[in-house]
């Protein structure tokens, strides 16, 4: 047998092995539904409105357990982000505080120039509000998870630029709770059923619930419905804009040098015909 058809029979074991393996304990995961991004494909690009929804539900919800330490104030003005003018900024870094030996006290008020703040002080105080568990950081939470697809349909994704598969899980492990767990499944103290969930048992509760967050609609824009799947869908896009907030940039950059090697190519080949034209060989 040949190494090309080892590595043939591997995959395909690989991927009938998978549904198994999701499977055990008689509890399967399931199926993740690919949504409907602004930032999808080639050309997409992040949708400015939705970066703003985004970051109000995680102000308002989500900043009380989960930090964005990597993640400047004043990263919220640039170009291919959620748009905030300077000024606004400036008056939203101000309401928060920042650890600062050199100030009276030991804190000061935030500038653009820092970045959100930790909503705990240690990585203990997290624990012991949390029940034990470690909120995760969302700078680049949406980059760190992903979507499995069993072989051969991970292919595909070489060729439609597919890497949403971040916010694809974010959004599913938000609309993913269940008020009570199936009858035979034994779930801890201090812990929610969850469909999407690693296990299924996860920490933290249950964090949205229609008409919780009133968007701040701006005259012009179109009222989005206030429900999970949407506080879901917007916060997810916002995360993802977090782990990588010049997208755009690259994927111009990246179309710009598929470009070049293109016409590179045909110089070449027309080159390699002009100084071999009539040669015999």
């Amino acid at each position: 047998m040949n190494l090309k058809t080892t590595l043939v029979a591997l995959a395909l074991a690989s991927s009938l092995a998978m549904p198994v393996l999701a499977q055990e304990g008689g509890h399967s995961t399931p199926h993740i539904e690919k949504q409907s991004w602004s930032f999808a494909g080639i050309f997409g690009t992040y949708d400015q409105n939705q970066l703003q929804r985004g970051f109000q539900v995680y102000r308002e919800v989500c900043s009380s357990c989960h930090g964005a330490r990597l993640v400047a104030f004043r990263n919220l003005a640039e170009p291919g982000g959620p748009g905030f003018s300077e000024e606004q900024v400036k008056a939203l870094a101000a309401e928060y505080e920042v650890a600062d030996p050199t100030a009276d006290g030991g804190v000061r008020a935030a500038v653009p120039a820092d970045r959100f703040p930790s909503p705990f002080a240690t990585e203990q105080d997290a624990r012991d509000a949390n029940g034990g568990a470690l909120p995760p950081d969302f700078s680049v939470l949406a980059k760190a998870r992903g979507v499995s697809d069993a072989f051969p349909f991970w292919i595909f994704n070489y060729f439609t630029g597919y890497q949403e598969g971040g916010p694809d899980y974010i959004h599913a492990l938000l609309n993913g709770y269940h008020e009570e767990p199936p009858a035979d499944f034994e779930l801890a103290e201090g812990k929610y059923y969850n469909d999407y969930f690693p296990g299924h048992a996860i920490g933290m509760a249950p964090p949205l619930s229609d008409g919780q967050i009133a968007y701040e609609v701006a005259e012009g824009q179109t009222e989005v419905p206030l429900t999970v799947d949407q506080y879901s869908k917007d916060v997810a896009a916002f995360m993802m804009w977090a782990a990588e907030p010049h997208l755009a940039g690259r994927k111009q950059t990246g179309f710009v040098v598929l470009l070049f090697l293109v016409l590179f190519a045909g110089l070449m080949w027309a080159t390699k015909r002009r100084l071999w034209q009539g040669i015999e060989h």
